[in-house]
């Protein structure tokens, strides 16, 4: 209940900073601002994330049984299911904003890697009519797949610095430079950032250096040995990837709409950043 407590204060706090922004941003786009309801915007974004931190696979048993079974006491005005889902489209944005405020700071290690956002299987993809002309087939190192890609850079401690999701057949260094703002330092990642413009671009415009494993038609080139110890610890995102596709369920095939595979991606980003211990490199000292 504690931590409860804390992540309802919290993003209500933000979510009161945001809000005349928000309404100004609704206004200037010839919207009306969203009407009162008996739920609050903050309560929505927290039961969305609390979702995930519960871990829950399906969240109409989540809604039906855990919220209205067990927690009308701390959410008295909880609408029936059907109307919750109407609501959810008002906290896309605050999300987006909130997931934003969350984002880890850049320590000069970062590391960058995608994965696959599977929609459904690869036999039904003819079937498949929820993301039709969003979705594309892309192939990972798993093989082929039906859907996106989610595209990530953290830090050394675990912490999310930037994501991007781009449809599955875009090329893994394609969104690089519009994930690159925060960066300074050292950015590592795999075969597939290997480009000499982009390191090129990395360097001037943020003051990165890119480095990558060599492929074997290569010339070989030295690396420090720092550096190459760095390197081998690669698999850290792979790890953080792990956490929240079977921890935080970011990737499942039951989506419905599209408004319900933003929101549940979203919140489970967010999720994912509330967690107290992420994977992280131990005993490194910059």
């Amino acid at each position: 209940m504690d931590n409860l407590t804390e992540l309802y204060c919290h993003i209500d706090d933000f979510y009161q900073q945001l809000k005349p922004e928000f309404d100004a941003h609704l206004i200037a786009h010839g919207r009306q601002r969203l009407r009162a309801c008996k739920i609050s915007v903050p309560e929505m974004m927290t039961i969305l994330i609390l979702f995930h931190q519960l871990r829950y696979r399906q969240f109409k048993s989540f809604y039906s049984h855990h919220l209205l079974g067990m927690m009308t006491r701390e959410f008295p005005n909880l609408p029936s299911y059907s109307r919750f889902i109407e609501l959810i489209p008002r906290s896309i944005m605050p999300l987006c904003a909130y997931l934003q405020s969350m984002m880890g700071d850049c320590t000069g290690v970062s590391y960058i890697d995608s994965t696959k956002i599977a929609v459904c299987h690869n036999k039904r993809i003819y079937r498949h009519k929820v993301f039709g002309g969003l979705a594309q087939r892309g192939k990972s190192s798993m093989g082929w797949f039906y859907g996106f890609k989610l595209h990530a850079i953290i830090n050394h401690k675990g912490e999310l610095i930037s994501v991007k999701m781009t449809a599955g057949n875009t090329d893994d260094r394609a969104p690089v430079k519009d994930m690159a703002a925060p960066l300074f330092g050292k950015l590592f990642g795999d075969r597939g950032y290997i480009s000499k413009a982009l390191n090129a671009w990395l360097t001037k415009n943020s003051n990165t250096t890119l480095i990558t494993k060599h492929r074997r038609n290569m010339k070989p080139q030295v690396i420090e040995p720092m550096d190459e110890a760095l390197l081998n610890h690669r698999s850290l995102v792979e790890t953080v990837f792990g956490a929240l596709k079977n921890l935080c369920q970011i990737e499942h095939s039951r989506h419905r709409s599209v408004t319900g595979f933003i929101t549940n991606l979203l919140s489970g980003l967010i999720a994912y950043c509330w967690f107290p211990d992420k994977p992280t490199i131990k005993n490194m000292t910059l």
